[in-house]
């Protein structure tokens, strides 16, 4: 069996799930609430960037799991919540009714203990536009521990090309399957740290 897989592949396991009648986002919440739990200190100051698709759903439930256990966990949402697909669009919801605290853009001097990237995942093919660079940027700059959902934002996850300059992540954790631009060679491979998969208890099939 493959170490790592195609963005098709992955994403038909996930249709075949989904179709099944499986939830997988809060299953993906969780499972990312808990790689950050078990790796952070209690109280830890978290930012969640919540990008406009279901990477950014992702995102949110983990931020309600980290801040239900305790952590001072805020949100960025920069593109807002109307167009949020509708899975991403209750996980906002159920994030709003929490009680969680959202923003659309970061406040002066405000500098996390630990970012969760959920910006993009495995669904970029094109360049980073200049805004969303600019707040990787800023993220990298911060030079503190950031867990990537899927992949690295920035990252192409079938060829592991840059597309832009990505998030510098200490861990990576990939839903399903590992994208196989997190194994090859090149600048997913760096950008990627530690990689670790959950798979949410869906199969991918074996290529033909």
């Amino acid at each position: 069996m493959p170490f790592s897989y195609s963005v098709v592949s992955i994403r038909d396991a996930e249709r075949q799930a989904l179709a099944a009648g499986r939830s997988l986002m809060p299953l993906a919440g969780a499972a990312a609430a808990r790689y950050a739990a078990a790796r952070i200190r209690p109280g830890t100051v978290v930012l969640a960037l919540a990008g406009p698709g279901n990477n950014g759903g992702d995102a949110l439930e983990a931020a309600a799991g980290l801040r239900a256990m305790g952590h001072d966990v805020r949100v960025l949402l920069p593109s807002g919540a109307q167009r949020l697909p509708p899975d991403a669009a209750r996980a906002y919801a159920g994030w709003q009714a929490a009680g969680g605290e959202t923003w659309s853009a970061l406040q002066p001097g405000f500098v996390p203990e630990l970012v969760i990237d959920g910006l993009f995942g495995i669904g970029l093919n094109r360049p980073l536009g200049a805004d969303w660079q600019a707040l990787v940027d800023t993220v990298n700059a911060w030079n503190v521990p950031v867990l990537a959902l899927d992949v690295p934002s920035g990252i192409d996850a079938d060829s592991g090309e840059a597309l832009g300059r990505p998030i510098r992540a200490r861990w990576t954790l990939s839903f399903i399957g590992r994208a196989r631009g997190l194994e090859l060679p090149g600048p997913g491979r760096d950008a990627c740290g530690v990689s670790a998969v959950d798979t949410l208890g869906v199969t991918i099939a074996p290529a033909a």
